[in-house]
């Protein structure tokens, strides 16, 4: 079975052959993004570095999209949501939201977090568990500051 990346490469090249510019460039983007993130890391490319690699990709496109809703640019929107949906398709399904819910209970208890202060080591203990790389921290965040007084 083939790796995340090599999966991406192949669909550069059906991309160019199919002449289908916008994904093209997404895709050699990310190609990029996680060439540059081994180099810097100083490590193998593999499934770990190739995902949080696009999940940055991804965070930073949606972050742009909505600067350019607010400035009025909807053909750049477009393009981002575009960009977006394509980067999406080689990321792993994230967590439903219970079992987020249920994780950061998990975490809290085992952490004996009290407070909004504590936040940061209920997020570390969720860093560490196997499903971490499923987990959306943004969300996880919000949901740990809900539930600490």
């Amino acid at each position: 079975m083939p790796t995340l990346y090599e999966t991406l490469r192949a669909d550069i090249v059906t991309a160019m052959k199919a002449r289908d510019a916008a994904t093209t460039m997404a895709l050699r983007t990310a190609d990029a993004g996680i060439k540059r993130a081994a180099m810097d890391a100083n490590k193998e490319i593999d499934d770990a570095l190739a995902i949080a690699t696009l999940r940055k990709a991804v965070k930073n496109l949606t972050d742009a999209k909505a600067d350019f809703e607010r400035g009025g640019r909807a053909d750049l929107v477009a393009a981002n949501e575009a960009e977006i949906r394509t980067l999406e398709k080689y990321l792993p399904k994230g967590l439903d939201l219970a079992r987020v819910e249920a994780l950061i209970a998990e975490a809290i208890q085992e952490t004996g977090a009290q407070s909004k202060k504590d936040m940061g080591r209920v997020i570390g203990a969720l860093k560490k568990r196997p499903e971490a790389g499923l987990i959306d921290f943004g969300v996880a965040s919000k949901l740990v500051q809900a539930k600490l007084p």
